[in-house]
């Protein structure tokens, strides 16, 4: 059968951190016989050649090259390529991972849409990932229609036709962003490219020893001097105009301002920072017009108007003063509304901890001139800030806290100014009430809830909170969608997250009064402190010290929670005390019991409700003595380990 993609991973002392590449390769749902791995091995010395030819020989799917090091990415990436047989090559990081179904999701779709270049979903765990581009799914994109040129990373999915067709391959040996003039020529010469949001792809990951490639201190006249390269590349497939600065513009954004700008260019030595800022201003100069530094936001502009200036001090001063500059989201509502969560927050900028204040009367001027000093610059940063309040925009994003996938949510906001004082200044606020809708989360797990402000210069994210202890909204756990959701805010912070499958004392179960439980005839009804959006099947578990019997039930919907009504197996509960347990999910892969707070005693014929049993004087001791052994076992664990 013919093979559809080969992933070709270049390799260089990983250590520990390329298994999780490798089981994720092993995991993926293509067919086994439809992909092949290719490492390149660029001349490790530590433990990985051994460990890849070992995997080579136990799976067929992958395939090992060894070769000397040259220095960089772009050789064993071209290697890779011309060892490949498949109709599509995927390039990944060996301290990186892939998403179980990535392959199969990405060349399913790269074939639909006949793309030359598939891009899939990112989540950057310590480390940025676009987010814009993947907000919705982009079938047919161009460098014109979507945000493509916001990643240049090599992650992505191409034909291999398409490569050899146009003979494209990496710039090769000790240097940087290679994968800037591989992906721009990419982008600009193929028939089409297509981004999949709809599922994460692929994991970038910042290692915990911070040792990637991409992380390390560069010689910045060095990596410059590989950037012209890329801009090369957009000058030879582009004529000079609006889409040439459009793509010009994200290098002078991404690889020039944004290293000259708040917190990221101060933590930098002054030695370092004055080297840097050298670069920057020569290729600004050099190479971009005025129409590239026009497009940016306020903030951006005065920084590239400041560097081509050489006013070093000056750039300085306005990092120190933007290093203030913060998002702050507070929450309003949180409450159940036809099937989802309704989450209230309003949301705006603060400067020094306070919020930001802007003048009421400001007009959209261009800039003409280099402003003469950073109060100048900051003056006119707030005024074309507020004239352009109409373009400002707040998302909340859940983000699921152990991959970082993170997912754009339906928000609904307005734009308020309100007046400071005398009225002549205002805060500008973002009023806003986002749907989240927990059956359209992908998995299980924690998602921490993000707010993201664009305003002005600033695309900023926050967490949503803190929330006040005193009026904090509290709304119950959920069962939307078969899956038990629970909104909660964390602690010592109190911020908003939800925990999606959700099972224990989490659901909040323990409130269920014992009053609020009747059995009548051959059924069994209480009301429990969950919302549900309509009727819920669920299913009831009945255990004695001898037995289990267990019954369908039903959750429906009430004024104040729901009310569980269940068959009660009266005949085959025998004589004695039976403890209660709930799966919320019955349909599950492993359906999850919790524990509800009261029994049912079956005597005579007849069953009531009960207390639930008190544990015994044996079993309380044993409990007890296991925990003495527990805490005894681990100290004595802890005195090896501190005299070894």
């Amino acid at each position: 059968m013919p093979v559809k993609v080969s992933v070709i991973v270049p390799v260089y002392n990983p250590g520990i951190y390329i298994e999780d590449c490798i089981s994720s390769l092993q995991r993926q749902s293509l067919p086994p016989e439809e992909y092949e791995v290719i490492f390149v091995d660029d001349g490790s010395t530590d433990e990985t050649p051994s460990r890849l030819d070992a995997l080579a020989a136990e799976d067929s799917r992958m395939k090992v090259i060894h070769q000397e090091n040259s220095g960089w990415s772009g050789k064993p990436r071209n290697v890779g390529i011309e060892a490949s047989h498949g109709e599509f090559v995927m390039f990944v990081d060996n301290d990186d991972y892939l998403g179980d179904e990535a392959l199969e999701r990405m060349y399913d779709y790269g074939v639909a849409n006949g793309a030359d270049v598939v891009v899939g979903k990112m989540a950057g765990k310590g480390r940025g990932v676009p987010v814009e581009l993947f907000r919705r799914n982009h079938p047919r994109a161009t460098v014109e229609n979507a945000p493509l040129i916001d990643s240049l990373t090599p992650h992505k999915m191409f034909r291999r036709a398409f490569l050899d067709r146009i003979g494209l391959r990496f710039p090769e040996g000790r240097r940087r962003l290679e994968d800037h003039v591989f992906i721009a020529e990419a982008y600009l010469r193929a028939e089409n490219v297509s981004v999949l949001s709809d599922y994460v792809c692929y994991y970038h990951l910042r290692r915990d020893d911070g040792s990637n490639a991409g992380f390390e201190r560069f010689d910045p006249v060095g990596y410059f001097k590989n950037l012209r390269e890329a801009l090369d590349v957009v000058e030879r497939y582009t004529e000079p105009g609006p889409v040439r600065d459009k793509l010009f513009r994200r290098w002078l954004r991404v690889e020039m301002v944004e290293r000259l700008r708040a917190r990221r260019f101060l933590k930098l030595p002054d030695d370092y920072r004055r080297e840097l800022f050298a670069e920057i201003h020569d290729v600004v100069v050099e190479r971009f017009g005025p129409g590239v530094a026009a497009g940016l936001q306020p903030t951006q502009q005065v920084v590239a108007a400041l560097t081509a200036a050489d006013r070093y001090d000056d750039v300085v001063a306005f990092a120190e003063w933007e290093a203030g500059v913060a998002p702050k989201a507070v929450p309003g509502h949180l409450e159940w509304r036809d099937g989802s969560l309704s989450v209230g927050f309003t949301a705006e900028y603060t400067s020094g901890g306070e919020p930001m204040i802007f003048p009421a009367d400001a007009e959209a001027t261009p800039l003409d001139d280099t402003p003469k000093d950073v109060t100048e610059a900051v003056e006119w940063v707030a005024s074309q800030t507020a004239a352009r309040f109409g373009q400002a925009t707040a998302d909340l994003l859940l983000r699921e806290r152990s991959s970082a996938a993170q997912y754009f949510q339906p928000v609904r906001f307005t734009r308020e100014t309100v007046p400071v004082g005398d009225g002549e200044e205002v805060r500008l606020v973002l009023r806003a009430t986002a749907t989240v809708d927990p059956a359209d989360l992908p998995k299980d797990g924690v998602w921490d809830a993000l707010v993201r402000v664009k305003l002005g210069g600033w695309t900023k994210e926050c967490r949503l909170g803190p929330a006040p202890m005193a009026n904090r909204p509290t709304p119950d756990a959920g069962v939307v969608g078969g899956r038990p959701t629970l909104p909660y805010w964390t602690a010592p912070h109190g911020n908003l997250s939800l925990e999606l499958g959700t099972r224990g004392k989490r659901l909040g179960l323990g409130r269920v009064q014992q009053s609020g439980v009747t059995v009548t005839g051959d059924q069994v009804r209480a009301r429990l402190p969950l919302y549900v959006p309509a009727d819920t099947e669920v299913r009831l578990r009945f255990v004695s010290p001898q037995q289990m019997v267990e019954a369908p039930g039903t959750l429906s919907p009430a004024a104040d929670g729901a009310v569980l009504a269940a068959a009660l197996p009266a005949e085959n509960l025998s004589r004695g005390v039976w403890r209660v347990a709930l799966c919320l999910a019955p349909d599950a892969a492993r359906p999850l019991y919790t524990g509800l707070p009261f029994a049912l005693r079956a005597a005579g014929g007849r069953v009531r409700v009960a207390p639930v049993p008190r544990p015994g004087v044996a079993l309380r001791v044993a409990r007890r003595a296991r925990r003495v052994l527990g805490a005894a076992r681990r100290k004595i664990s802890r005195l090896r380990i501190g005299g070894q």
